[in-house]
């Protein structure tokens, strides 16, 4: 398969979501009474899962049969039009903002769907029926979508999500189809890797948020240190994995990136908002606990399942591996619970099992 190059348009595309994903990082603030309400966990994954599923509407098609040449620049840069309107709407208030966020999240996906159409009769067989495929069947879930705009109350946002859901489960429903125009594994990886970068950043913004309200006393210190030196292990953790441990040679039709990759995003942005919670000390003990660790837990579990089948396979993590790295969260997470300890010891133990995870898989 021909090496694909990342251009600097894609480049553009990915800086403009550094916005929409401080804004979804942002809700999971909303402390009430020590903890983060159910209906602003809820919203934070409503907002996240449109930014996500159309950033990986535009990266799949260029994956496959993007082309730096006028037509496509075109479509693309229409593209970040919409994504500026989405952006700028995206808030935990839905009903206010309602009209630009549908108008900028649909606008992105039809053009999406319209891009796939419009290179269809352009492509050799197997490649026409992908791009068919996906082209017309991603138009049901914007269909659905748009019948949101009938309705008021919960009902819109019921109908609105419904389309979403098709739109996404569609991909897998075809999945026949798509093998016959397997991905570019290296051009996805790297496509992924940098919007990784965006929520590495998050986590970054985290711990200038801190250094604001850091007294340097030497508990201040130590939760700074620890929380530099976790961010530092998990980029080392994901990004060695990306260069020296995936096989460039296996094709598939990718899923197992695309939809991984959604809960590691999702972690991410948990973990970046549980560095500032974390020294907020505003929150319930057991509840803070429960979200910082789980936060790691899904990340663990979805890098793992993620890179599992596209390591070389004498590389492949072993049973003893997870049971290794669930027991240090376990432990620590019962202790913890039974030994209250300050803000960042918990933080130096997430960032002992972040080091851990990264010299083991790397």
């Amino acid at each position: 398969m021909i090496e694909k190059k990342v251009t600097w348009l894609e480049l553009f595309y990915d800086l403009l979501l550094v916005a929409a994903v401080s804004k979804a990082t942002h809700v999971l603030l909303h402390a009430e009474h020590g903890t983060i309400p159910l209906e602003y966990l809820s919203k934070f994954v409503l907002i996240f899962i449109p930014i996500w599923w159309g950033w990986v509407g535009q990266t799949l098609f260029v994956n496959r049969f993007g082309q730096d040449i006028l037509i496509h620049r075109v479509f693309m840069i229409l593209q970040l039009l919409f994504v500026l309107v989405m952006t700028a709407s995206l808030s935990p208030d839905f009903d206010q903002y309602y009209v630009p966020f549908f108008v900028g999240y649909i606008g992105s996906r039809v053009l999406t769907a319209l891009q796939y159409l419009f290179v269809h009769r352009a492509k050799a067989a197997h490649q026409q029926v992908t791009a068919s495929y996906l082209g017309t069947h991603f138009l049901i879930g914007i269909l659905i979508s748009a019948c949101s705009l009938f309705f008021d109350s919960w009902i819109r946002y019921a109908v609105l999500y419904a389309g979403i859901a098709v739109d996404i489960l569609l991909p897998l429903m075809g999945r026949r189809h798509l093998v016959r125009t397997p991905i570019n594994t290296h051009h996805l990886f790297e496509r992924f890797a940098l919007f990784t970068l965006i929520l590495l950043g998050e986590s970054v913004v985290s711990i200038l948020a801190v250094l604001q309200f850091n007294h340097w006393d030497l508990p201040s210190v130590l939760f700074v240190a620890f929380t530099s030196l976790l961010v530092i292990a998990m980029w080392w953790q994901y990004f060695d994995n990306i260069d020296k441990k995936v096989s460039r040679e296996i094709h598939t039709a990718g899923q197992m990136i695309i939809y991984g990759h959604l809960f590691v995003y999702l972690s991410m942005s948990m973990i970046a908002a549980a560095i500032q919670l974390l020294y907020k000390d505003q929150m319930d003990y057991s509840f803070l606990l429960a979200f910082v660790f789980g936060s790691v837990l899904l990340y663990f579990l979805s890098t793992s399942v993620v890179f599992h089948r596209y390591r070389h396979k004498h590389l492949r993590l072993k049973p003893y591996h997870l049971a290794i790295m669930l027991g240090i969260l376990a432990c620590c997470f019962v202790i913890d619970l039974i030994f209250p300890v300050p803000d960042y010891a918990i933080v130096g133990e997430i960032m002992i099992f972040f080091i851990v995870y990264a010299k083991l898989t790397t």
